[in-house]
């Protein structure tokens, strides 16, 4: 399964309701980095799909989310766990960075938090 979007609307039925770990990637279309690590979230979003799904939310179309989680700069990624943010990552970074920082993150407990 590949990445999917959500909006401010569709926010919470989408991540925080949601039945498994939800990574959702802070992003806009002016942003570089964010578009470096697009394809490595699709990728991703098949390699992890039985213990992750991977949301892209456009900060510039939908700015409560943002916001409310207190996103600054992007790409900002934040690992959802039961509907709460369980772990932030701030930045760019290879694949197997990231693949690495979910991984830990979904088994990590809160003490994981950025």
């Amino acid at each position: 399964m590949a990445t999917k979007a959500t909006t401010d609307a569709s926010f919470s039925a989408d991540v925080l309701e949601a039945g498994k770990p939800v990574l959702v990637d802070f992003w806009a279309e002016w942003c570089g980095p964010c578009k470096i690590i697009a394809p490595a979230l699709e990728e991703l979003a098949e390699e992890l799909a039985d213990r992750v799904e991977i949301i892209k939310i456009d900060i510039d179309e939908n700015p409560d989310a943002p916001t409310k989680y207190g996103v600054r700069g992007i790409p900002t990624m934040i690992l959802f766990k039961d509907g709460q943010p369980a772990a932030t990552q701030v930045g760019a970074m290879p694949k197997s960075a990231i693949k690495q920082w979910v991984e830990r993150s979904l088994t990590a407990g809160a003490s994981n938090l950025a």
